[in-house]
């Protein structure tokens, strides 16, 4: 599978240290504050980023599982996002249900990285094919730079065809 060129050009705004930022300003202000960005992004796989800094610390001194639930889901939804660019008809997605687990304390930037994207791919296939709502879960691991991990998720997606 390879992407169209309005996935490709949606794929570098959002991998871009420029053009993203300005995204969240104006459609996540709290990814903004929080310093979240989108490392590598391609249909098989989605890296996602926070920093530990002063507004993300939690009284123990880490990351506040808040903070890295955003950047998590960051991570699973922006292939969302790539899978229904373009498409015809028009599909919107939402969260269904959300799973977590925090092993280790988040001292450090902590990098998410989700490799279920074709997942989303086909969720989108499925539901512009059958005209059906399909949903989709993706997990992702949220590591420190030594490769510590710190938490992982599982984000369910449903899809569904926009009424025309």
């Amino acid at each position: 599978m390879s992407l169209s060129p309005k996935q490709q050009k949606l794929a570098r705004q959002l991998t871009n240290g420029v053009v993203f930022p300005l995204f969240l300003t104006r459609s996540l202000p709290m990814g903004w504050i929080a310093g979240l960005r989108v490392r590598e992004l391609n249909e098989e796989k989605c890296t996602t980023s926070v920093p530990f800094k002063f507004l993300n610390k939690n009284p123990f001194k880490s990351i506040y599982f808040a903070v890295q639930s955003m950047a998590a889901e960051l991570s699973t939804a922006t292939p969302c996002m790539l899978a229904i660019t373009g498409k015809k008809p028009s599909v919107a997605f939402i969260i269904v249900d959300l799973k977590a687990t925090f092993s280790k304390k988040a001292t450090g930037r902590v990098y998410f990285t989700c490799e279920d994207g074709s997942k989303a791919f086909a969720a989108v296939e499925k539901c512009i094919e059958t005209g059906d709502s399909a949903e989709v879960t993706l997990k992702t691991v949220g590591k420190m730079k030594d490769g510590t991990v710190v938490s992982e998720f599982e984000f369910t997606w449903s899809f569904k065809q926009r009424k025309s």
